[in-house]
């Protein structure tokens, strides 16, 4: 088992790597052992305006760096988190949890991030409209929209400020940046290899401290301009107000519970291996995990069978063990709150086909877990479990499942399966979500749109639409 030293967090602000200014902290736990690793500067309301002061001043100084030159400082930072991504990976890993391979594997996207948006950055284009008037030019062009507030959760902590960063940073954007308190060590290599690269000092700033109180205080500062946040639905209901009442644009990633659809034709094999990697990566803490299963009555029973063998074959452990394929929930909310939800199932009628235990002793363990024929009136089938616990409903026609599938408020991704072309594209236009995986899991990339709809928030990050997000259009007619 590889072991590092974490290294000690920090805040940082106008380009200076340092403590909290009352010298405030809270611990850093590390979710496999519960052992403290480290101790977290906690920003007081000081702090947040030097952070906001050095935004100012370094949005200034950035916009005004061609769209070439910021792209050459993407560029670097790119190569240099390419060169630290075994070391970003480990430390990933020892403050969230996940298997080493997808810690180390997330660093080395995060690069691709960086390099894509460096290249985006340089396709900003405005455009000429055609006038109605002679002698008259009508111009149409794209500047940043200001210094960012980003607000970045625990469970994938480099690719989620990598995505807000290098769009805001391509844009000509500042950034003031609050990654999650749980894990902040991920974040803050991410900054380093910025600033490492040449970023102008106030051009990136990064802050701890309670959730509630950095993002309202941020949130009401006239120096910000936009928000981004990827979270829980509540929360982002919360801050989108608060963004309101500044008349602030937002983008926003929130919630999910994804449904799979099973058809009868489906390749059975195929789709179950592929499935269970998707719904166990990262402990099930994925917005986009596929969690709530259709399976048409007919293979409902053989789907199960091999989706709880896939189950079984996963080994559960510390993630800096090479051989754990799946590492512990983030923190003992999660494990009481998985406890929880498969009691009430069970309650309500639901078969346990595989789990549904923690793994006892030290560290936020569970079993992958199997819950067959789920009623609705369950609390999972309602509220997103976020953790490794999938579920199941059978399902007869076609209108049926679709309207299952879209009955929750959520709308961020959703999957299907099928050998039928015309079942392809009849599930793909029905299915109410902002990412629709046919025969096909993986939904992310630096080039495609990361974005839900309904209640699963607004707004993409990830693909041209990323950029958008952080760029005004002016219109400049010229007689």
């Amino acid at each position: 088992m590889s072991v590092i030293a974490y290294p000690a967090p920090s805040l940082f602000i106008a380009g200076i790597w340092r403590a909290a200014s009352d010298g405030g902290m809270i611990p850093v736990v590390n979710p496999a052992t519960g052992e403290t690793i480290a101790d977290l500067p906690v920003a007081t309301r000081a702090d947040l305006d030097e952070a906001l002061a050095a935004a100012d001043i370094g949005f200034k100084i950035w916009r005004a760096v061609s769209a070439y030159d910021r792209a050459k400082i993407l560029r670097a930072a790119a190569q240099l988190v390419r060169e630290r991504a075994p070391l970003i990976g480990a430390i990933s890993t020892t403050e969230q949890g996940k298997p080493i391979a997808e810690s180390t594997a997330e660093a080395f996207a995060c690069a691709d991030i960086f390099d894509w948006y460096a290249e985006e950055a340089r396709r900003a284009y405005g455009r000429i409209v055609p006038s109605k008037h002679p002698g008259v030019r009508h111009l149409v062009t794209k500047e940043p929209i200001g210094p960012v507030a980003a607000f970045s959760p625990w469970n994938f902590p480099t690719t989620i400020p990598s995505r807000k960063l290098a769009a805001a940073l391509a844009a000509g954007c500042s950034v003031i940046i609050k990654p999650a308190e749980e894990t902040p060590g991920s974040a803050l290599a991410l900054a380093r290899a910025l600033d490492d690269a040449g970023l102008p000092k106030g051009v990136l700033n990064v802050v701890f401290g309670v959730p509630a109180d950095i993002s309202s205080y941020l949130i009401a500062s006239p120096v910000i301009r936009k928000i981004t946040f990827t979270g829980s639905t509540a929360v982002g209901k919360q801050l989108g107000v608060l963004a309101a009442q500044g008349m602030k644009p937002t983008t926003m990633e929130l919630g999910g519970h994804a449904p799979v659809i099973v058809f009868a034709d489906a390749d059975i094999d195929r789709a179950a291996a592929m499935m269970a990697g998707g719904k166990y990566r990262n402990a099930g803490q994925i917005c986009i995990a596929p969690t709530r299963f259709y399976l048409h009555d007919s293979i409902h029973d053989a789907f199960v069978e091999q989706f709880v063998k896939a189950a079984g074959r996963l080994k559960v452990g510390n993630g800096l063990d090479r051989e754990t394929t799946m590492g512990p929930l983030a923190n003992p909310r999660r494990v009481t709150a998985m406890g929880e939800f498969i009691a009430d199932a069970q309650a309500h009628g639901a078969r346990l086909a595989a789990g549904g235990a923690s793994n006892g002793g030290p560290g936020n363990f569970w079993q992958p877990t199997v819950l067959a024929d789920v009623p609705n009136d369950a609390r999972i089938m309602n509220e997103e479990p976020f953790g490794p616990v999938a579920v199941t409903q059978r399902f007869e026609s076609f209108d049926q499942v679709v309207a299952e599938a879209n009955r929750l408020p959520y709308g961020l991704a959703a999957y299907a399966w099928t050998q039928s072309a015309r079942t392809v594209a009849d599930i793909g236009d029905a299915i109410e979500a902002g990412m629709v995986g046919i025969n096909f899991l993986g939904l992310t990339g630096p080039e495609t749109p990361f974005g839900g709809v309904k209640e699963s928030g607004h707004g993409s990050e990830g693909g041209s639409e990323g950029l958008e997000a952080y760029l005004h259009h002016k219109y400049i007619a010229q007689g």
